[in-house]
C-alpha cells in the first residue's frame, strides 16, 4: 500500500514536514525504523517519512486510523448539515411571523 500526497502547495500538509523527535521510547524505534527506510541524508526524519513507512510496513494500522477519522468526519458533516437546516428554518420561520 502506498499514499501519494497532493503535489499542489494549497493542498499539502505542512505538518508532514515536521521532523519527529525520539522522545519516547516507541517514538525512538519508529523513527529510527522509519529513518532506516527512508536514509535521509540529514538522518532527520520527517512525519511523512513515518507515514509513509507505516502505510508500507504496517497498512492495517494506517486503514484503521484513516477510516475512525473518514467516519468521525461524516458524523460531523451530518451534525452540522443538521444545526444549519435548524437555523435555517428558525429564521425563516421567524421572519414568516
Amino acid at each position: 500500500m502506498e499514499i501519494k500526497f497532493a503535489d499542489k502547495k494549497e493542498e499539502e500538509n505542512s505538518s508532514l514536514k515536521e521532523v519527529v523527535a525520539g522522545d519516547n521510547k516507541l517514538k525512538e524505534f519508529i523513527v529510527e525504523y522509519a529513518g532506516n527506510s527512508h536514509s535521509p541524508d540529514n538522518d532527520e526524519v520527517t512525519v511523512e517519512m513515518v507515514v509513509e513507512t507505516l502505510s508500507k510496513d504496517f497498512p492495517e494500522l494506517v486503514l484503521a486510523i484513516a477510516e475512525e477519522n473518514w467516519v468521525r468526519g461524516y458524523h460531523q458533516a451530518f451534525q452540522d448539515i443538521e444545526k444549519t437546516s435548524e437555523h435555517i428554518f428558525s429564521e425563516k420561520t421567524e421572519n414568516e411571523q
